[in-house]
């Protein structure tokens, strides 16, 4: 993120802290550069998260504003703390491992709960509505595109033909009901069906196009984006994003054929994460980390 002392930061996926304290410490110990102003020291960190349980990991934070929103409101919510811009934006998009964690939550097929999955309490859809009342062709679609199963058309039939005997309710009850649908490795294809869901009620793609493309206006010159992202759904929306300057992958040109580039890849490959730092944290074996710097 390239952090100044006294720079204004943004942590758009606060979760349970740990990148914020991260940043916290080197806003607040960071190489004060030779011109500096006494007043730039201090600086502030804007944390976002939906779910609301994220803000008891604030307590005791000195530094930080809680905004207990989706990052896809990025630029109204600043604007509504006095911000205009920013020096550098962090998202660590998916889910926090305290949710994933949490059976009552039902993210994790391997937990039994009731099927929730809403990453905003305040949210009324859940993924039990979405698998007891969506036609077997809208169900397909988000197995195919969300979760890119490949028996997609047979699960969303066997789910609409299972419901009619019993409403789906528990994460038992759904797995029992898909479990003649299951392909390869039951682990990871319930995983795809997870995320599937997942995706769909929390709209976690449509929200990521809307941060993206927010941030462009909210960073200064030279503040810096940087985006993990854990499947290839998300890294594909970010690489586009990076390249071309929106999330569809678009080359837009100007009268006399130039790209208007509005980003700088920092990193042209995505940073994975290292054979050590999987063996001490399995979740990373996903993760890709790419940066960019706002022109």
């Amino acid at each position: 993120m390239n952090i100044k002392k006294g720079g204004i930061y943004v942590d758009a996926t606060f979760g349970g802290g740990g990148h914020s304290r991260g940043i916290l410490k080197r806003i607040s110990e960071g190489r004060v550069e030779p011109r500096e102003l006494p007043k730039a020291v201090g600086g502030k960190l804007f944390v976002f998260d939906q779910d609301k349980a994220a803000g008891e990991n604030v307590k005791g934070e000195q530094g930080i504003v809680f905004i207990n929103e989706n990052f896809r409101y990025l630029k109204k919510m600043l604007r509504v703390q006095g911000v205009t811009e920013v020096d550098g934006i962090l998202a660590d998009l998916g889910i926090a491992s305290m949710q994933v964690d949490s059976a009552d939550r039902g993210f994790a097929h391997r937990l039994e709960g009731q099927l929730d999955m809403r990453m905003d309490q305040r949210s009324e859809k859940t993924a039990a509505d979405i698998l007891n009342s969506y036609s077997a062709a809208q169900l397909q679609k988000i197995f195919s595109e969300y979760g890119e199963v490949r028996n997609a058309k047979t699960l969303a039939e066997r789910i609409v033909e299972k419901r009619k005997e019993k409403r789906m309710e528990t994460i038992s009850s759904f797995t029992k009901a898909i479990e003649l649908c299951i392909k390869g490795n039951p682990n990871r294809y319930l995983s795809q069906v997870f995320q599937a869901l997942r995706i769909a009620v929390n709209d976690e793609l449509e929200a990521l196009r809307d941060f993206l493309e927010q941030s462009r206006s909210v960073l200064k010159t030279g503040g810096r984006l940087v985006v993990i992202s854990y499947h290839s759904l998300e890294d594909r929306i970010v690489k586009n994003f990076i390249r071309f300057g929106n999330t569809e992958g678009i080359e837009v040109k100007d009268d006399f054929g130039n790209r208007e580039n509005l980003f700088l890849p920092v990193n042209k490959k995505p940073i994975e994460a290292s054979t050590e730092e999987i063996k001490m944290n399995a979740r990373a074996r996903s993760a890709k980390l790419r940066i960019a710097e706002r022109l």
